[in-house]
Parts: C-alpha cells; sequence; structure tokens
C-alpha cells in the first residue's frame, strides 16, 4: 500500500520547485534553504487540501517538573 497519494507527491514537487526559485517562505516568512523543510511544508500544504498523507510524527518529550525536581533533590 502506498504511503502518499499522487496528490501529495504534487504538492511536494510545487514546493520544491519554490525552494529551488526562491520564493518558498517558512511560517514565519523567511526564505526556506533546507530540502527538509521543503519537503515538510509541501506535505503540510497536501495535508490541508486533504491529500492522502499520514499525520507528522508525534515527538515523545518529559516533562519539565519530573527534570527539575531531580535537578533541586541533589
Amino acid at each position: 500500500m502506498a504511503k502518499y497519494g499522487k496528490a501529495a507527491s504534487k504538492t511536494v514537487a510545487s514546493a520544491m520547485r519554490r525552494k529551488k526559485k526562491g520564493t518558498l517562505k517558512s511560517g514565519s516568512g523567511r526564505k526556506v534553504t533546507s530540502r527538509k523543510q521543503a519537503i515538510a511544508i509541501g506535505l503540510s500544504e497536501a495535508r490541508d487540501k486533504g491529500a492522502k498523507v499520514p499525520a507528522p510524527k508525534q515527538s515523545r518529550r518529559t516533562s519539565r517538573t519530573t527534570t527539575r525536581g531531580r535537578a533541586k533533590k541533589r
């Protein structure tokens, strides 16, 4: 089974072309120079359009209170 649909690959290709041309901007308005960031923006745009793209991976963070508590006990 395919991970991404055809519409998603077209959107990512469009984002890559815009990056190469120098017109792709990030959320803060700065020009995108990273290939990985351009792909991420393309996938995000495809998700917004309703294309077949899996949800982004969620990061696993530890809570700050536990790490602070350990530091204070020492």
